[in-house]
């Protein structure tokens, strides 16, 4: 199980910590909600549980609880910048669909 991470979002991760001043990266999750199901979740990472995984990529640390990389496993997170937008953008094989607003995802059976 894997999850990348694009030299884009490494250096977003990092100047994020270096401006918070502390953390050990940026934790990434999914969470029950939304018009089609799950949506991702980012925070902070200052500490590292027994049920987590870290990936590190680009000198960056990703940490993943074990629940939320199965349905993760296989992505990869780059930062885009579309316009004025901002933001984290995961590259899910899992994904079968997203809803209109592109909040929220449903996956492929099976996944």
């Amino acid at each position: 199980m894997a999850i990348q991470l694009t030299e884009s979002a490494a250096r977003q991760i990092k100047a994020q910590l270096a401006k918070r001043g502390k953390g050990l990266g940026l934790r990434v999750g999914v969470k029950k909600t939304g018009c089609s199901g799950w949506a991702y979740t980012y925070d902070y990472a200052d500490d590292v549980k027994a049920v987590d995984q870290v990936f590190e990529s680009h000198e960056a640390k990703l940490v993943v609880d074990g629940e939320s990389l199965e349905f993760m496993d296989g992505s990869t997170i780059d930062y885009v910048r579309e316009g004025l937008k901002q933001a984290f953008k995961v590259e899910n094989p899992k994904v079968d669909a997203t809803c209109g607003c592109g909040e929220s995802f449903t996956v492929k059976a099976g996944s």
